[in-house]
């Protein structure tokens, strides 16, 4: 006996694509009590050949899966554009001064008083659009940093505050043939 909580998963349809689990797996609906006691419509009990019978499954089947396709293409668009338009655009260079979101628990202390950003710390390289390298100052060890938590909280943010961290100096470029005959 299958329980009821599986047979209403299997048989409700999905909001991103209109299918039942059901028929995206195996194209028809599920029997469910009610079919077995009152049959089924006569389109679906039609006496069929095996060969007709896997033709029209075929076909029913890359019907739905090209249509559920389109239908997940379509809300997953929909999702990034809801996110998109929430979330803060932020984008930051080489030598821009940002905080670190790094809270640490310490013990005895409420949670609410306690030093929840880190710097400020200097942005070193954009490796990209989410990810950074940063360094606390000359001698520290570089980090490397995702812009976003799990949560979609921002990890780092531009620092505002007096005299911002000017020790970083960008690459020099990368030297040449050229360069190195004229040094020399």
């Amino acid at each position: 006996m299958v329980p009821l909580f599986l047979l209403s998963y299997r048989s409700s349809q999905h909001e991103s694509t209109t299918y039942t689990p059901s028929m995206l797996t195996s194209g028809r609906e599920m029997k469910l009590p009610t079919d077995l006691i009152l049959g089924r419509p006569l389109e679906e009990n039609q006496e069929r050949s095996l060969p007709e019978f896997v033709k029209d499954l075929r076909e029913r089947l890359d019907r739905i899966h090209r249509f559920a396709s389109e239908k997940l293409k379509m809300h997953s668009d929909k999702m990034k554009q809801r996110l998109d338009t929430t979330s803060t655009e932020t984008a930051f260079e080489p030598g821009d001064a940002v905080w670190l979101y790094a809270p640490k628990r310490m013990k005895g202390r409420s949670p609410k008083l306690q030093k929840n950003w880190e710097g400020p710390y200097t942005i070193i390289k954009k490796i990209n659009d989410l990810v950074y390298r940063i360094q606390l100052s000359p001698r520290s060890k570089p980090k490397v940093d995702h812009l976003w938590l799990a949560s979609c909280l921002e990890r780092l943010a531009r620092y505002t505050g007096h005299d911002p961290p000017d020790w970083f100096v960008e690459d020099p470029p990368p030297r040449t043939e050229d360069s190195v005959i004229r040094d020399e």
